[in-house]
């Protein structure tokens, strides 16, 4: 007998909206309100808020937190000021990344760790036992979190309109506490549809009146309500990787070619972290032999590829890669598609690449990622 999904605090406000609903890492999430093209383009284009609050929080505090958590994750995070937020992964022992994560500096001796959804017990667990030996705490704050994200060109000004938190002097990944609409939240300056825009991290209760009053504001801005799908399409335009597509336990952050999240010089717990050994392993290997890398694809054609198809070189030289991401771009007009190619076929404008989509080789073109960057 499976569990039943996981609703989140805004559960039956998406409901009456119409949203059509769907399984995602054991949360019922609302994947669409109408059209997602619609949905994306407003994000592009003016604003779009969604509903996050299936995302993990995980809170480490105490002396020796900052110690933990360079421990146990590849970053520096000793090195981050408190109010700034730090892209960073966690890894196992044999350099395989277990996630990638968000943490915000909250305080000297506070920090909040952001896991995917589908990771967030994994996390929590390995955070928990890599704490052993630390003056510091772990603890699941999954429950005592909403997050909601309003994303868009629009977005400070509709979110300026119900704070008087200085929004113009809030940096790209730096986050400060707040009151929005009247409701106390982490206004954080962060976002994954590669747009501005902001993640706002409120206590359950707060989460629909936050909602509604955002909705509000942001009616003749051309606001609207976005679900997952439209999601996962912006961040492909941004270039930006999903755990389980272009980030697994079988990839180390080398061969995904983010090998600039390890930091091998951070000298806290005597330069020691959890998989430090393997990484350094993982990146001689990487300078020696580069492995596969991570390119992006545009479809000459109409046919969109999916994950798990192979990429292959057109004139019969076998398979060279396979796509880790796929769909159509509302934005560019063609399928797009990430994928993990041989070296010799990664330099943007490689000719004779394709991607077999069922059993036809359809040309695409190697391009830099990422496929769209937002005018700043």
């Amino acid at each position: 007998m499976t569990d039943a999904p996981r609703r989140t605090p805004l559960d039956a406000l998406h409901r009456s909206l119409g949203a059509s609903m769907t399984d995602f890492a054991g949360w019922d999430m609302p994947l669409r309100y109408g059209s997602e093209r619609d949905e994306h383009t407003a994000v592009r284009t003016r604003a779009g808020l969604f509903d996050l609050s299936h995302m993990g929080e995980i809170t480490v505090t105490g002396p020796q937190a900052a110690e933990l958590l360079d421990y146990a994750l590849v970053g520096h995070l000793s090195a981050v000021a408190p109010g700034r937020a730090r892209y960073t992964m966690i890894c196992e022992p044999g350099g395989g990344i277990l996630d990638d994560l968000i943490v915000y500096r909250l305080g000297a001796e506070r920090y909040l760790v952001v896991a995917n959804a589908s990771n967030a017990q994994v996390v929590l667990d390995a955070l928990t036992e890599r704490a052993a030996g630390f003056d510091a705490a772990v603890a699941d704050d999954r429950e005592n979190y909403a997050l909601i994200a309003v994303q868009g060109p629009e977005s400070p000004g509709i979110l300026g309109s119900l704070t008087d938190a200085d929004l113009a002097g809030l940096k790209y990944y730096a986050g400060l506490p707040g009151t929005v609409a009247g409701v106390p939240a982490l206004i954080a300056r962060t976002g994954y549809t590669g747009e501005d825009g902001f993640e706002l991290f409120v206590a359950p209760g707060d989460a629909e009146p936050l909602w509604r009053a955002l909705t509000e504001a942001g009616k003749d801005a051309g606001l609207v309500p976005c679900g997952l799908s439209c999601r996962d399409t912006l961040r492909l335009e941004a270039g930006m990787p999903l755990y389980g597509h272009e980030l697994s336990t079988a990839l180390t952050p080398f061969d995904a070619g983010l090998g600039r999240v390890v930091k091998f010089d951070k000298t806290t717990n005597g330069g020691r972290f959890v998989g430090r050994e393997a990484l350094e392993a993982a990146a001689a290997r990487a300078a020696e032999a580069p492995p596969r890398k991570l390119v992006g694809l545009v479809a000459e054609g109409r046919r969109v590829p999916r994950a798990g198809y192979p990429v292959v070189a057109a004139d019969g030289g076998g398979t060279i890669g396979e796509v880790t991401s796929g769909a159509p771009s509302p934005t560019l007009g063609r399928p797009l598609a990430m994928a993990y190619v041989d070296p010799a076929y990664a330099a943007p404008g490689t000719p004779g690449v394709a991607v077999d989509i069922r059993g036809r080789h359809e040309p695409y073109e190697v391009v830099a990622l990422p496929f769209y960057q937002r005018q700043r």
